[in-house]
């Protein structure tokens, strides 16, 4: 079911991208926009693991600089059938983790200095296998290309608003300028809302690999009151990394939460603990 509302989500997306090329500049203005905003994801995509870990200001550790920590990945790798990833440190107290990289051969997994001082060992068992999931179901592949067709939809608007749509009697610049002011932000809303649906998955297929979904939602609770309380020093692109968001509190629901990269900390407990029984 997680599945499907990802791919009608992107299926969405890619209607309006064409709708509203369409609307401006027919096909060469959709093509124009798609190949500059895809080039700039393709250089992100294979450049993404650097960039997060300079912003979260991470580095590399060895087996022998954090034996524990490394053995646990290991373990939990080999369960869910993958390469042993890059594990890294992040020097903040705010207890987070997340993951990235382009493939499960080229893969990173990192960790705050917070979380290993304030989340037990079991439960820390749990935040890392929810990461692993992410790579495993090669999150970033869809995460790129769900941006690629949200920015070329947001330079198309831009186009749009700028110079003016097409000039034809067919045209109604009325209509093109709703459009180009509407379908950014409804392309933002469906790549947020990718991004949720994600989440869920990883938290089930976390759950799977780890064996004890209560252990990743006994995690979730502790980093969703530890991020409120707790500030993290980190760039607003690099947050929706994270498995809580460390920039923002959660809760409130409504138009708010079309807005937020990750769901509900509550639901997302919700729905491990419906896995464990």
């Amino acid at each position: 079911m997680n599945n499907m509302k990802v791919f009608v989500l992107m299926a969405g997306m890619t209607a309006l991208f064409g709708a509203l090329g369409a609307a401006f500049g027919g096909q060469s203005g959709m093509l124009m926009a798609l190949l500059f905003a895809g080039g700039m994801n393709v250089f992100m995509y294979y450049n993404s693991s650097k960039m997060v870990l300079r912003m979260y200001g991470a580095h590399v550790v060895s087996e022998q600089e954090a034996p524990e920590l490394y053995r646990m990945v290991d373990r939990l790798r080999q369960r869910a059938g993958l390469p042993m990833p890059t594990v890294a440190i992040a020097p903040h107290e705010q207890p987070n983790a997340f993951a990235t990289g382009r493939n499960p051969e080229h893969s990173v997994v990192c960790v705050t200095e917070g979380i290993l001082k304030l989340v037990p060992a079991e439960e820390l068992e749990g935040v890392l296998a929810h990461e692993l999931a992410h790579i495993k179901n090669r999150d970033m592949l869809l995460q790129t290309f769900a941006a690629t067709m949200a920015g070329a939809i947001g330079m198309i608007g831009n186009m749009a608003l700028f110079m003016g749509g097409r000039d034809d009697e067919n045209h109604n610049p009325i209509a093109t300028l709703a459009m180009a002011l509407l379908a950014p932000i409804a392309a933002m809303l469906i790549q947020f809302a990718i991004s949720r649906q994600r989440e869920f998955k990883a938290d089930a297929v976390g759950a799977e690999i780890s064996g004890k979904p209560l252990n990743l939602a006994n995690a979730l609770l502790k980093l969703d009151t530890y991020a409120k309380q707790i500030p993290m020093r980190v760039a607003p692109a690099a947050a929706p990394l994270a498995q809580v968001n460390p920039l923002q509190a959660h809760g409130g629901g409504g138009i708010a939460s079309l807005f937020s990269t990750h769901p509900r900390t509550e639901e997302r407990v919700a729905r491990l603990k419906a896995l464990a029984r």
